[in-house]
């Protein structure tokens, strides 16, 4: 690419950033000028513009920016002089534009090939792309999958100092990622790809589990399927109870029959029938009691002893005659001024000790609430008691007390001790409710990581999440929580190091928060038109060029724009070595059986 001396031709009109030059050359020795950058340069400033239209007589340019003191500023603060000279862009004004193509330091690697200057490669700041959300967006076919492989290769083969530090976790949707990045510890001995899988029946890695004690009350509404926020208190409760249930100990029975004792209290005096009453303490006490709380606890008086249960007897007038008394005895066990202490995540427990916690605040609560509560309640209870019940029950047994930094640490470290630098959640064997659900609580636990973390914004975590737009999405969590985590992520996760990426062939079913805070993009090629209208809406900085490019380009081309690009980059990505395991079925050899 050589300097030219004379212009292209005359400006015969500007209109807004488009100007129009009649061409005084003879195009047809020309290679391919569409979408070539040219500089207007009247001898003061040099503008440059990218050629959209060519035809035999006129160049439709655009302005998309200028060059100062050897750098190029993007956009438009002046138009081109009638007078100016029109020239293809020089090699190194080019590099003012797409940056060098030899990568100079460890802040750059490769990203891929110029699809409009032949050879030509595009390397990326890894700040300016790293330390933002971005998104690959593109139509199934399109080449997301190797797309994304190719650059995260790209990170750990092609740049001068190895990203040992780096924390990359993948929720693979298919399974696909295992095959291009299990290689990395052959390249080099400091890189390491650790994989887990939901895959129960027919383990390939490490089964994916989460320790029930770090997951909050938001975490377990997600998990139950929460709808209603009369829910919530109910789950607040289960919670604080079940350290409480589990513990052993002198102090730890004191807590239990205090917080049963308060719960039989209740009953008592809820004003109901006696019938009614002595059934639902027979049924906590059946359920929940201690070795001096119970139904044969002796409650002695003058002259003789009975069990609690003889005390709570309902004669043939429908009375309990000894109510005073067995308040009184209950009451004994009541501790002035104590409230349950709420869950300092110290405590290891499993789904049936959750089942458990839960049935005991419905006991304690809903029973006395109104049918509607109970029934919102309820649901909970059905739902645990089904999780308890399936497969999916061993997801969340984990085998030793961790805290959320141990836990943490153990995803980043193989079976050998080293970090792993990337981390793959196989979630397909798993159905979207629960696939979105362990998504979000995983993200949730990185980010509160991340949020209370002294070291703010030192321990970098990525978020890589394919098929995006079956678990980003515009959910009621907002609703019923007050957030969504990957919208908190998208808006508060750069201060504190937590960056989302995703990949969806369907931007329009997205969040429209989360993919309005991603900064940099790469998009394939979109045929949709409710995608290509969202695309628009949504994305900064896309004309209608960029729209219309983008119903055309071939496999694995993409358009590259956002921060970390000074002007909308067209470019192909090499085939990542080895590829994702995404391939169609090839099915002319299977039916024929070919090969």
């Amino acid at each position: 690419m050589t300097r030219m001396n004379h212009s292209l031709g005359s400006i015969i009109n500007v209109e807004g950033n488009i100007v129009t030059v009649k061409i005084d050359i003879n195009v047809l020795n020309y290679g391919n000028l569409m979408n070539i950058h040219v500089i207007f340069d009247d001898g003061k400033r040099k503008l440059v513009g990218e050629i959209l239209k060519v035809d035999i007589q006129y160049l439709k340019i655009a302005i998309v920016g200028e060059i100062v003191l050897d750098s190029f500023v993007p956009g438009i603060s002046l138009k081109p002089s009638f007078s100016s000279l029109i020239r293809i862009i020089s090699k190194e004004e080019l590099a003012y534009i797409l940056g060098n193509q030899d990568i100079v330091d460890n802040n750059q690697i490769a990203l891929g090939i110029s699809s409009v200057y032949p050879g030509y490669k595009i390397n990326v700041d890894v700040n300016s792309f790293f330390s933002n959300h971005f998104a690959i967006l593109g139509n199934t076919g399109a080449g997301k999958s190797c797309t994304f492989a190719r650059i995260v290769q790209n990170i750990f083969t092609t740049s001068k100092y190895l990203p040992v530090n780096a924390s990359i976790f993948i929720f693979d949707a298919y399974g696909e990622y295992k095959n291009s990045f299990s290689f990395l510890h052959e390249f080099n001995s400091g890189l390491n790809f650790k994989a887990y899988t939901t895959n129960t029946q027919y383990p390939d890695a490490e089964i994916l589990k989460i320790p029930l004690w770090l997951m909050d009350v938001d975490d377990i509404a997600l998990l139950l399927g929460a709808t209603e926020a009369a829910q919530l208190p109910i789950i607040e409760k289960t919670l604080k109870l079940v350290p409480i249930l589990k513990g052993t100990g002198e102090e730890a029975t004191k807590c239990k029959n205090d917080i049963i004792a308060r719960a039989i209290l209740d009953i008592l005096k809820s004003g109901k029938d006696s019938i009614k009453i002595r059934d639902q303490v027979t049924a906590v006490l059946s359920t929940f009691s201690t070795d001096l709380l119970n139904l044969d606890s002796k409650i002695i008086q003058p002259g003789y002893v009975r069990t609690l249960k003889q005390c709570i007897y309902v004669d043939n007038t429908g009375k309990m005659q000894e109510m005073e008394l067995v308040v009184n005895f209950i009451s004994t066990f009541v501790i002035e001024g104590f409230e349950i202490p709420s869950p300092k995540g110290d405590v290891k427990y499993e789904l049936k000790d959750l089942e458990q916690a839960l049935d005991f605040a419905l006991i304690s609560e809903g029973i006395l609430k109104s049918d509607k509560v109970f029934d919102y309640a309820n649901v909970l209870s059905v739902r645990l008691h089904s999780l308890v019940n399936s497969d999916y029950s061993q997801y969340f047994s984990y085998d030793k007390m961790v805290t959320r930094g141990g836990y943490i640490s153990d995803l980043l470290t193989t079976f050998d001790g080293k970090k792993a630098q990337l981390v793959d959640f196989n979630i397909n064997y798993v159905d979207d409710r629960i696939a979105k659900v362990i998504t979000k609580i995983i993200s949730k636990i990185l980010f509160d990581y991340s949020v209370n973390n002294e070291n703010r914004g030192k321990v970098p975590f990525h978020i890589i999440i394919e098929e995006a737009h079956r678990y980003v999405q515009n959910d009621k969590d907002a609703e019923l929580l007050g957030y969504n985590i990957f919208d908190r992520i998208t808006k508060e996760g750069r201060k504190y190091g937590i960056l989302l990426g995703l990949i969806t062939q369907r931007p329009s079913e997205l969040s429209e928060t989360s993919i309005s805070q991603c900064s940099n993009f790469l998009v394939l090629r979109t045929l949709h038109p409710k995608d290509l209208q969202y695309i628009k809406e949504m994305v900064p900085n896309v004309s209608e060029e960029v729209l219309s490019i983008l119903k055309t380009l071939q496999p694995g081309s993409a358009i590259a724009f956002g921060s970390a690009f000074k002007v909308p980059i067209s470019l192909k990505m090499e085939r990542p070595n080895p590829e994702p395991y995404s391939s169609n079925s090839d099915v002319a050899k299977i039916w024929y059986a070919l090969g």
